[in-house]
Formats: structure tokens, C-alpha cells, sequence
């Protein structure tokens, strides 16, 4: 029997961080002491609270049956008042808040529900590789957007021709940036905003890393700048902010229209989540966001402690804004992929090579700050000697 996959599934881009992780746990297999920077998995473990808010609610037999299709009531309250506290937005519960089952999920699905064949999606290049995903999905074309050092990692808007702009249904935008670590300003979401109702172009901010900000900086929401409801949403994930990676619970805010429409796709794709997840994280978005501070504290030791061993070994690594990443220049005249599997088999540190976020990746790897503080100052060390000993 000759069983054919649908031409769309055969369009979806290979999955990069699956490679990665085969790759790295068989040099592991061959008893090799692997600090594995590699991948954007946080390596904490829930609050305790959320965890026990979990527990209580799983014992409860009501919890036990279908949630509502769009979410418990209760859970979008609570996504609204985090944003008033947060970022002095203010939601419609019922109508600006959609409940996803990740924020990967909605990611994809909003091109599913936008897109056509020949319509045109804006991407940063380097960027978050599952924005392909459901481009490629819908039949739609990544129109990638250069994010470079020069121009501190903001995409310049003025490259994108008038024809582009006209076949642009989707802009994907994500600060603090992955995987470069760099933030982004109020005049860029200014022009951001200007730029996608002159065109009709849907925004969708991608904040997954929105509570990871440095040296005492709030990394800003895209929805406190004026008329953004206007043109676009905002997806924050409970991922990396509660190091609820595992849970798959993440929330859309924003456009209500956009929202109605991804209440839309979801009532065909799921039965809403489980409750008592729901209820977890109804616990982590409360007034009480102290295991966030801490979180963030421990990012910052992270960082400064890489950055400075690397810095007193002569690898020189700019500080990111936000984020767990650091975005590392390697040795000119070698390539990002082979870079990283050299040091990976070389030095037994694991990175994600530039290369896998896009052409302007090339030039560059991703480390994640997620491993301890002796462990990333080990892996500076280990990458300051590789490079020493082998491209100097």
C-alpha cells in the first residue's frame, strides 16, 4: 500500500531543536560530560505553589470532565488583571483573551488563519525556527525580515517593498529576541503599529521571554503602545516565565477580532485543557509574583557569571537585554553548523548553531543560560580554549 503524505506536511521545514537533541544525547551516550546549551528548555522546576494548586485541583473529581471549549472564565479574568498589574493594559477577559494550549500552538495557528497561497508572512531572520511551521502550513511565503547587530537587532522596516507589504497578511515579532537576546523600543513598536494599519497587516508579538529582563530593565508589551490592539496580539506562554514548560498553557491577548478567530480554529483542533492545569496557572498569574523576581535574579547571576568568565578568557559576548540567551560570535572562516558540532564533539559543550534561525544567524551560536553558575563559567572556559586552540 503506498500511503502518501499531504503535499503541506511534506512543505514543513525539517524540526531543528529535535536534531539537536539526537545529536547531543549521542555524544552523551559515549559517557562524554555534555553542558548542554543548546536548547531553550528551562532547567528549574515549577513554583511550589503552582505545583500544589495542581494538586489540589487534580483531587477535585470536577476537574476530571471537559473544561469549557475556550477556557475557564476564572483563568481569562486572571490573564486580564496580570496585564493591568503588569503593564497597565487593560483586557476584555471575554473578548481580548484566548487560551492556548502553548504558545507554540498559537503561533501556527494564526497562519493557518490568515494565510493563502502567495500570501506573504513577515519574519525575523534570525528567529524563533516554528514561525515556518505554520507559514509553510497554510501554503503561505516567509518573507524574512534581516535583524542585525548593526541596527541593534530591530528589523528595518523600509527594506520591505511596496508589492511586499501589499502581499503581507501576518508579521511576527519577537522581543526580548530569540535568539539573539536584544529588546525593542517603544518608537519601533510605534512604527511597527503605523506600518501594519497603513498595509492591513495582522501583527502577532511573540513575548515568550516578556519576564526575562536585565540589570533591573521590564522588558516592554507590545499592547501598552497606542492603537496595537488595533493591528495585532500578543502571545505569552507560562513556559519560561513559571518554568511551566512541560504543561503546555500559554495565553493570546489582544485584537478581539483576532482572538474571536483563534477561539474559532481551536473549538475544531481541541476540547479546551485540562482543568487543573488551568487552575494552576490561574495560581502563577496572582498578585504574588515573587518566584518570578526570583527567577529573573537567578537569570541575571547566570548571565553575568558567563559573560564574565568568558570576558576574563578573552571571548568577548555581548549582554543580552532579556531572555536566557546569549547570542555568541564564533571564529570567522567557519561556519555555525560545523562550529557547533566541533565544540560539541571538541569541547563537549552544546549550542545552537546561528545558522538554524535563519541566513543572518550565520556568524553565530545560541547559548542558554540554563545550567548553574558553575557549569555556564565551565562552559565559557571550555569555549575560550577551543576557540584559542583551535582558530587563533
Amino acid at each position: 500500500m503506498d500511503i502518501r503524505l499531504a503535499e503541506r506536511i511534506n512543505r514543513l521545514p525539517a524540526q531543528f531543536f529535535a536534531a539537536l537533541t539526537k545529536r547531543v544525547a549521542e555524544v552523551q551516550a559515549q559517557g562524554n560530560d555534555v553542558i548542554n546549551l543548546g536548547q531553550g528548555n528551562p532547567d528549574l522546576p515549577t513554583p511550589p505553589h503552582v505545583v500544589e494548586a495542581l494538586r489540589a485541583a487534580a483531587l477535585n473529581p470536577a476537574t476530571h470532565r471537559y473544561a469549557p471549549f475556550r477556557g475557564l472564565p476564572r483563568l481569562k479574568q486572571e490573564v486580564a488583571d496580570f496585564y493591568r498589574r503588569t503593564y497597565g493594559v487593560s483586557l476584555n477577559p471575554e473578548e481580548e483573551v484566548a487560551i492556548l494550549v502553548g504558545g507554540k500552538t498559537g503561533l501556527v495557528e494564526i497562519a493557518e488563519l490568515y494565510l493563502e497561497h502567495g500570501d506573504i508572512a513577515l519574519v525575523p531572520d534570525p528567529g524563533y525556527p516554528d514561525y515556518l511551521s505554520g507559514i509553510q502550513l497554510a501554503g503561505g511565503t516567509a518573507r524574512p525580515l534581516p535583524i542585525t547587530k548593526e541596527n541593534g537587532y530591530l528589523p528595518d522596516l523600509d527594506e520591505v517593498s511596496i508589492e511586499e507589504w501589499t502581499r503581507a497578511k501576518v508579521w511576527y515579532l519577537n522581543y526580548p529576541n530569540n535568539p539573539t537576546g536584544a529588546g525593542a523600543t517603544s518608537e519601533f513598536f510605534d512604527a511597527v503599529i503605523d506600518r501594519a494599519q497603513q498595509h492591513q497587516v495582522v501583527v502577532v508579538h511573540d513575548f515568550a521571554y516578556g519576564a526575562i529582563g536585565y540589570d533591573g530593565n521590564q522588558p516592554p508589551s507590545f499592547l501598552q503602545q497606542p492603537g496595537a490592539k488595533e493591528v495585532g496580539v500578543e502571545i505569552y506562554t507560562m513556559s519560561k516565565t513559571y518554568n511551566m514548560a512541560g504543561w503546555r498553557v500559554a495565553f493570546a491577548v489582544g485584537n478581539k477580532d483576532v482572538i474571536a478567530h483563534l477561539n474559532l480554529i481551536q473549538d475544531h483542533y481541541y476540547v479546551s485543557i485540562f482543568p487543573a492545569i488551568q487552575e494552576a496557572a490561574i495560581a502563577a498569574l496572582g498578585p504574588d509574583q515573587s518566584s518570578v523576581h526570583a527567577l529573573v535574579d537567578t537569570y541575571q547571576r547566570r548571565r553575568d557569571a558567563f559573560l564574565s568568565a568568558a570576558g576574563e578568557r578573552g571571548l568577548t559576548v555581548p549582554a543580552p537585554a532579556g531572555s536566557f540567551f546569549c547570542w555568541v560570535p564564533i571564529p570567522n572562516g567557519v561556519d555555525s553548523v560545523t562550529f557547533a558540532e566541533q565544540l560539541l564533539v571538541g569541547a563537549h559543550v552544546a549550542v545552537a548553531p546561528g545558522r538554524g534561525f535563519g541566513e543572518h544567524g550565520e556568524g553565530y551560536v545560541r547559548v542558554g543560560l540554563l545550567t548553574t553558575e558553575d557549569r555556564l563559567r565551565e562552559a565559557a572556559t571550555r569555549i575560550a580554549h577551543f576557540i584559542r586552540t583551535n582558530y587563533a
